[in-house]
C-alpha cells in the first residue's frame, strides 16, 4: 500500500485554510499538500515503523530537554515551506530562536517555516524515490541537516545544505553534528 497523490485542477487549488479544515475535518487520513497542489494521502504506518519514528523522536526528545536548544516535532506536525507545500516529516526539529520568532497565531496552525533538522524513516508503503525527493525538497526550503532511514536495506541517507548527499551503510550511530551538538542518535532499534 503507497502513499496517493491526489491532483486537482487549478482552478480548485486548496488554500492553507482550506487544507487544515480538510486535515482537521478527516483525522483518521494522514495528508500532505505538495507544491505543485497535490494532495498526498499517506496510510498509517505500521507497527515496526511506528515503533522506530517513537525511538527516534524518544531520542532527539531527551537530548533536546537536556540542552534547551530548540523544539522537537513528531509526524502529526505540519510544516508549511517557502515553496508552498506543506509536509510532515517523522522527527523535526527547529531552533528556539526560530520558534521565538513565529506570533503566537502561527504557533497554532502549520508551522510556516521548513525544519532545521528532519527525519524522514521509509515504511512498507513508502517508495524510496518519492521519499528521497521530499528530502531534497527539504533542502530546497532551508533544511540544514536530514536523515533517510531505510530500516529495510539498513541504509542511511544523510543530507546537508552544503554537501552531496551521503550514503551509510548500517551505521549503528548518527551524529547531529553541527546542527544539533552533542546529540548521537542510536541505530541499534530502529535498524534492527
Amino acid at each position: 500500500m503507497y502513499a496517493h497523490a491526489l491532483n486537482w485542477n487549478p482552478a480548485i487549488a486548496v488554500t492553507e485554510e482550506q487544507f487544515l479544515l480538510l486535515a482537521i475535518q478527516n483525522p483518521d487520513l494522514r495528508l500532505e499538500r505538495m507544491s505543485t497542489g497535490e494532495l498526498v494521502i499517506m496510510p498509517p504506518t505500521g507497527g515496526d515503523t511506528g515503533e522506530r519514528n517513537s525511538d527516534v523522536n524518544g531520542q532527539l526528545w531527551y537530548w533536546n530537554q537536556q540542552t534547551k536548544l530548540g523544539k522537537v516535532y513528531d509526524s502529526s506536525t505540519g510544516f508549511r515551506l517557502p515553496n508552498g507545500a506543506t509536509r510532515s516529516p517523522d522527527a523535526a526539529w527547529i531552533t528556539v530562536g526560530r520558534w521565538q520568532a513565529l506570533l503566537p497565531e502561527q504557533r497554532k496552525k502549520f508551522l510556516p517555516l521548513c525544519p532545521d533538522f528532519a527525519v524522514e524513516i521509509r515504511s512498507e508503503s513508502d517508495r524510496l524515490d518519492t521519499i528521497q525527493a521530499k528530502m531534497l525538497e527539504y533542502l530546497a526550503n532551508g533544511l540544514r541537516l536530514g536523515w533517510l532511514i531505510d530500516s529495510k536495506t539498513k541504509i542511511v541517507e544523510v543530507y546537508r545544505h552544503d554537501r552531496p548527499v551521503e550514503v551509510l551503510n548500517s551505521p549503528t550511530k548518527l551524529s547531529g553534528e553541527d546542527v544539533l551538538p552533542g546529540f548521537m542518535l542510536d541505530l541499534s532499534q530502529i535498524l534492527s
